[in-house]
């Protein structure tokens, strides 16, 4: 029998701060930007890389409330030896796991805390691009001074699933431990496949999400090899990303953590645990068509949608919010946009939260569906930054400003290179 799954926890460590979630949210609902010019600017340069922007979690340097700061968190893990994807992940899942009241700071074990059972305790961590300062690094290091320089953290470092694995270790959580790693949907394939891992009692407790830090100057590079970035607003970051405007010219990446908790409903109302939102339908699915660019119908948006609303026994029509992937790249804004019009109507709100934050790749679609999750909470969606000219042709109600609407059902969606797909939908607790 299928069981009923809520949402408990939340940690975010974003280009906006790094929690608590309700001051995030309303920064969000204020129009705060993360995009910033490059800390490391001068390496770029150097490297001709054409873009100098992105959206950086912020370090305690520029922001002394909500920047990240390593040692706030318990986890002792060789700390310097960690890279930073995965000390986002470990910071995330400690918020989250402390937000539902599962562990604490000074008591991260879950079972001694909580007096839970640890195997009904699993993670969904993933991640896109993992361990690339690492590799490069240590590449460096293998051609100058021979192969003992070589760290030995290299191979954990570098594997995508690690992230999951330290988060599993240090709150001894003894359940399913998985991770997807399917580019920019990653995040939102880990939550699904949580919410699966509950509602057919594989478990009671999920930690779910994903992490990525990636900016590199070879990455940066390669994005912008493959035109996929915005190049063009270099001296004025906060207005690069700017998701079904006219003027949209790229994604801006970013960087950062989301994670949540799932947990089976009547396990939470036993022990009294907040809740924030149900889970109602996971969608997934592939457009079959390019390695970057999305299926000129908009086949597998729409697909991934439909799926998530049949498994949530809902129609189009009862979608209130839609929290768009759209990137702020020319061509895939406006087939989601389209998608979003032909399963929900003209009339559903819709926006972008990625002018604020950047594109987070393989964290973006856990992000989003957290921010799809407070618009819920506190019945007020989020706007879309930079959305001065709509695009041409789009019959959609994007949201410029914070509004307050009656919501009882949103969707979140994210897609990837590759063509893989996904659309989780969400209600109001």
């Amino acid at each position: 029998m299928a069981r009923r799954v809520v949402v408990t926890g939340l940690g975010l460590i974003t280009p906006l701060g790094c929690g608590p979630h309700p001051r995030l949210y309303e920064h969000l609902l204020h129009k705060a930007s993360g995009v910033r010019q490059l800390r490391d600017r001068e390496a770029y340069e150097q490297a001709k890389v054409p873009v100098h922007i992105a959206a950086e979690v912020p370090a305690l340097d520029q922001d002394s409330e909500l920047g990240f700061d390593p040692a706030h968190y318990s986890y002792p893990l060789h700390r310097r030896a960690l890279p930073p994807n995965i000390q986002f992940a470990l910071a995330a899942a400690e918020q989250a796991l402390c937000d539902a009241q599962l562990t604490t700071r000074d008591q991260p074990d879950l079972q001694a805390h909580a007096g839970l059972d640890p195997t009904r305790a699993g993670v969904a961590v993933g991640t896109g691009i993992s361990g690339v300062h690492d590799l490069l690094s240590n590449q460096t290091l293998l051609q100058e001074r021979g192969h003992r320089r070589v760290s030995p953290y290299l191979i954990p470092n570098a594997l995508v699933n690690m992230s999951a694995g330290l988060v599993s270790i240090h709150h001894n959580l003894q359940g399913p431990n998985l991770s997807a790693s399917t580019a920019c949907a990653t995040g939102a394939h880990s939550i699904g496949d949580a919410f699966r891992m509950i509602k057919y009692d594989d478990a009671d407790i999920m930690v779910c999400g994903g992490a990525e830090a990636c900016i590199h100057p070879l990455i940066m590079s390669g994005f912008a090899r493959a035109k996929a970035l915005a190049s063009t607003f270099n001296d004025t970051p906060d207005r690069a990303s700017r998701p079904f405007d006219q003027a949209r010219a790229g994604f801006v990446m970013g960087e950062g953590a989301a994670v949540l908790i799932l947990e089976e409903e009547a396990h939470a109302r036993a022990r009294n645990a907040p809740i924030y939102a149900q889970v109602l339908g996971y969608g997934a699915s592939g457009d079959a068509h390019h390695i970057t660019a999305p299926h000129p119908s908009g086949r597998g948006a729409i697909g991934c949608m439909q799926a998530a609303l049949r498994e949530a026994r809902l129609e189009g029509s009862d979608v209130q919010y839609v929290n768009a992937h759209a990137t702020s790249t020319p061509i895939g804004d406006e087939i989601e946009g389209r998608a979003i019009a032909q399963v929900c109507g003209p009339s559903v709100a819709v926006s972008s939260t990625k002018g604020a934050t950047g594109h987070l790749l393989g964290a973006a679609g856990a992000l989003e569906a957290a921010f799809a999750i407070l618009a819920l909470k506190h019945q007020t969606a989020p706007p879309t930054l930079n959305l001065e000219s709509p695009a041409e042709g789009l019959d959609l109600n994007l949201l410029t400003q914070a509004t307050q609407l009656s919501l009882d059902v949103a969707l979140s969606n994210s897609f990837g290179f590759g063509g893989t797909n996904v659309s989780l939908a969400f209600g109001k607790a």
